[in-house]
């Protein structure tokens, strides 16, 4: 039997409370994995204003929401212009190492998938 229950996050409440620890946090920054799901992987980000998420590599494939504020992507020296976001906007990342930099109090998503099925192999795919 296929279990149906739906497992269900409350945005709003989960934006709220992270803000209020990145506040009360050294560094400015919380996060929490609220979805996982084989390659994908949902987390909430909130950041306080000037806070940084140091430069990293990007996943096989990710997108930024901004649920509240504003930020800005800055891509790796020499890799291109850095992008600001705001409220509302959602952004495919750069396939380059890049870092986020809050320029007021933030919160975003961050979806992921983490790995990619290999093409060639049997059985490869999504569906």
């Amino acid at each position: 039997m296929t279990d149906t229950t739906q497992h269900t996050t409350h945005l709003s409440a989960l934006a709220d409370h992270h803000l209020s620890r990145a506040r009360e946090a050294e560094h400015g920054r919380s996060a929490h994995l609220f979805l996982h799901d084989g390659p994908l992987r949902q987390s909430v980000i909130a950041l306080t204003a000037g806070a940084e998420l140091e430069e990293h590599n990007a996943p096989p494939a990710a997108s930024l929401y901004l649920v509240r504020g504003s930020v800005r992507v800055v891509p790796a020296e020499g890799r291109g212009a850095s992008i600001p976001l705001t409220e509302g906007e959602i952004l495919k990342v750069p396939q380059v190492r890049h870092a986020v930099v809050a320029l007021e109090d933030a919160v975003l998503v961050l979806t992921s998938v983490t790995a990619v099925p290999d093409a060639d192999a049997p059985g490869a795919g999504w569906g």
